[in-house]
């Protein structure tokens, strides 16, 4: 079983300059590459297989001088975004056919440098150490480990987050580890409750007990309203009007750095719920209750 474990990075001005030349090559080998496969869409011919595109937005690419600056980066994260783009297009073609589960999936769209930008190196393109990271062509990254890796990566994406002043939403740069582990076996019982999941109370077992849901977003939703309310009274171009933006978008930062914990957090809550009910020696059914998350 894969799973990932993700970690704050701090590059230096330097590798920040290299992150961003390779989130930007990563882009444009994507970009070129569903350029052409859309037009051959238009003209009724075939996607160009994986191979091809990588040949010729890769490979020949490099020679050309439009795209003679491709070289100045790894080719493992150009090759890994044609992958993915190949990946999509699977998705895209099974979902279309009936053939994959659950929500429609849309065709690739293009990338801009605007959103969050990743690119992933996998065996040979990066090196984990004691207190750094070695990424192909960026130099060793310094890393926080806030836990310890179970096993050797088999890749590693590395992530710019979010853009903006620094003032007030700094760019954060992360890693992401894929590391195969064994999956938890459980220990057997013949004893069972129901769970009836619920809006108000998150769940209700069957022996009567109750258990609230946690909502750390709902006094921080409050003060941003009356934040807003504040600002809409000023008159806009005005000091205290910018003041009370400034103020806003602050606050907006904190709201998105508390909502992208959130998901963790609700995993966090699920896991404690089950393990506590498997420790009164009692069985549930977990399918529902984790799809919650």
């Amino acid at each position: 079983m894969k799973a990932r474990f993700k970690y704050r990075i701090y590059p230096t001005l330097g590798q920040k300059y290299r992150l961003a030349r390779l989130f930007g090559c990563v882009r444009v080998v994507w970009n070129d590459s569903l350029a052409c496969c859309q037009e051959k869409y238009k003209l009724g011919e075939k996607k160009p297989t994986n191979s091809e595109l990588q040949k010729q937005f890769i490979t020949q690419a490099k020679k050309t001088e439009d795209r003679e600056w491709l070289s100045e980066v790894s080719a493992i994260p150009l090759q890994q975004s044609l992958n993915d783009l190949n990946q999509a297009y699977q998705n895209f073609f099974k979902s279309t056919q009936g053939n994959r589960k659950g929500k429609p999936i849309r065709p690739p769209k293009f990338k801009s440098r605007k959103s969050k930008q990743t690119a992933r190196f996998t065996k040979g393109g990066f090196k984990v150490s004691q207190h750094k990271v070695y990424l192909a062509k960026i130099g060793k990254l310094k890393i926080v480990w806030s836990r310890e890796l179970p096993a050797i990566p088999s890749s590693v994406t590395v992530i710019k987050d979010c853009r903006g002043d620094s003032r007030i939403a700094p760019t954060r740069y992360f890693l992401s580890f894929v590391v195969e582990v064994l999956p938890e076996v459980l220990p057997k019982t013949d004893n069972s409750v129901g769970i009836d999941l619920g809006i108000k109370t998150f769940a209700t077992l069957s022996n009567g007990q109750t258990i609230d849901a946690p909502k750390p977003l709902k006094k921080r939703i409050k003060k941003y309203r009356k934040l807003s309310k504040s600002l809409s009274k000023k008159t806009k171009g005005s000091k205290r009007y910018e003041k009370a933006r400034l103020k806003i978008a602050k606050f907006s930062y904190g709201m998105l750095r508390k909502h992208a914990k959130l998901k963790d957090t609700r995993i966090d809550f699920l896991h404690k719920l089950s393990t506590e009910i498997i420790r009164e020696n009692q069985t549930i059914v977990l399918e529902d209750l984790f799809a919650f998350a």
